[in-house]
């Protein structure tokens, strides 16, 4: 009978591989997990070592295989001491720089050569942070994730930040702290696979000239996050049409999440080819000059983006939202398109121009939400359908199902201008067995049917309440 200390040393290596638990592959804005439970995870490679001396020897031997890590957790009371019980591993510095016994501005000095990774909340005081500034403005030339999340008055990173270089860095995470040398920083970070930059401040601001120049270094960049703080008013925003004849081309870019000002993001993408996304989300301070001619053209020279044949209208309390996808993806998943523009608005006319520039053609159209408070009249609501020439399935739910009722009512004589392929409307709550169709809808079908272009009107049977989130 085949016993354990049958197997083999790879044998044994193979089953090391599934019993560690490779921390460092997870998405770095992913990791919610309590920085306890992280620890114990990332280091579930040490009760191995305890077993006996052959498995002890075999994971020391394959560090890299195993991709080892020691987690220096910053609320130790001994956090540098526990890290002379262990070979010299890649550290991870982790935790809060908040009243530790143990600072980790005292940590780290001497350690640089081994920091793999730095995910810090910083909830102290400026003294404390401007410490910790200074210990790393020497180079981390092991540094592959660096992770930041600051509150209010957190003093702005220096120039000579990691001594102004980061080969190694893959991703880069920060939320509440200006770093105006980020651009240059940036120019060594070849590697870089994902960049956050969440709640920019006006001190950290980077036009988007800038932006757009340093990160067409960054060959390897997958997914971007760019959100500014609310109520800024950022310098240097006025129009420079025409923009420059060639644009910077981000080859491996899949996602890009953006919040802030339109004219931030009309200046950024005039700029930028993005030819892989597949994922763009888009959040808007204000609806004030609501204009987005550089973002339909954006999206119209993404092949990925252009492809989505699905279209939702997504009406919330304070906004609405715009869904592009498609809907039925590629099993590799890089058919997953999804385009979603939110902004606050107070009349419908704002959605119909933006859609009008678009030029995107789509078979199934979702009008849904949960608030009806639109400043809107019938009108509105036709120069929302007219665009949609290829709509075959319309699916409308309770809350908005009277508005097209009313609004199709009003086109009489002029049904095929107003979605002229439609061949099925799907009404959420609609039993045929006792329900007529609204009014509007029953005249706009037999104003089809007397052309011989039939609909079929059947209910919306949702997967969920909340399907359109």
């Amino acid at each position: 009978m085949l016993t354990i200390d049958d197997l083999s040393d790879d044998d044994l290596l193979e089953i090391f591989d599934f019993y560690v638990v490779r921390y460092q592959d997870l998405d770095l804005i992913e990791v919610v997990i309590s920085h306890r439970d992280m620890k114990r995870k990332m280091e579930s490679w040490q009760s191995l070592v305890h077993v006996c001396r052959q498995w002890r020897g075999l994971v020391f031997g394959s560090p890299r295989r195993l991709h080892l890590q020691i987690c220096c957790y910053t609320q130790s009371k001994s956090a540098r001491k526990t890290l002379d019980v262990w070979p010299a591993l890649p550290l991870v510095i982790h935790g809060n720089v908040f009243k530790e016994p143990e600072s980790v501005e005292k940590v780290i000095p001497g350690l640089e050569h081994r920091i793999c990774r730095i995910n810090l909340s910083l909830l102290t005081a400026s003294s404390r942070i401007e410490k910790l500034w200074t210990a790393m403005q020497v180079p981390f030339p092991e540094l592959a994730a660096l992770s930041f999340r600051g509150v209010s008055h957190v003093p702005v990173l220096p120039d000579s930040f990691l001594g102004g270089s980061a080969p190694r860095l893959q991703y880069f995470y920060l939320c509440t702290i200006s770093f105006p040398g980020l651009p240059n920083l940036l120019l060594s970070a070849t590697r870089l696979v994902g960049l956050w930059l969440v709640d920019i401040t006006h001190s950290g601001y980077i036009s988007p000239e800038a932006m757009a120049t340093c990160l067409s270094m960054l060959t390897s960049l997958e997914t971007l996050h760019l959100e500014f703080e609310p109520g800024q008013s950022y310098p240097g925003l006025k129009s420079r049409c025409p923009f420059p004849p060639t644009r910077s081309v981000l080859p491996t870019l899949t996602i890009f999440w953006f919040k802030g000002m339109n004219k931030y993001l009309e200046e950024f993408v005039a700029r930028i080819d993005a030819p892989q996304l597949y994922q763009l989300t888009t959040m808007f301070h204000s609806d004030i000059d609501f204009e987005t001619p550089e973002l339909c053209q954006f999206i119209s020279r993404t092949p990925t983006l252009e492809a989505c044949d699905e279209a939702r209208f997504i009406f919330l309390c304070d906004g609405a939202q715009i869904r592009l996808c498609q809907s039925h993806p590629e099993p590799s998943g890089h058919g997953m398109v999804r385009v979603e523009i939110f902004r606050r608005l107070s009349t419908l006319a704002q959605i119909c121009t933006l859609w009008s520039c678009l030029h995107l053609t789509v078979e199934n159209l979702y009008i849904d939400g949960v608030s009806s408070g639109l400043v809107t009249v019938n009108t509105e609501w036709l120069d929302l359908l007219v665009p949609f020439t290829a709509v075959e399935n319309l699916y409308l739910s309770e809350l908005y199902l009277i508005y097209i009722a009313l609004a199709l009512q009003e086109c009489t004589g002029k049904t095929t201008e107003v979605l002229p392929a439609l061949k099925n409307v799907f009404l959420e709550g609609f039993r045929p067995s006792y329900h007529h169709p609204p009014e509007g809808i029953a005249q706009f079908v037999s104003a089809r049917q007397m052309i011989n272009h039939s609909i079929t009107i059947s209910t919306w049977h949702r997967k969920s309440h909340r399907d359109w989130t």
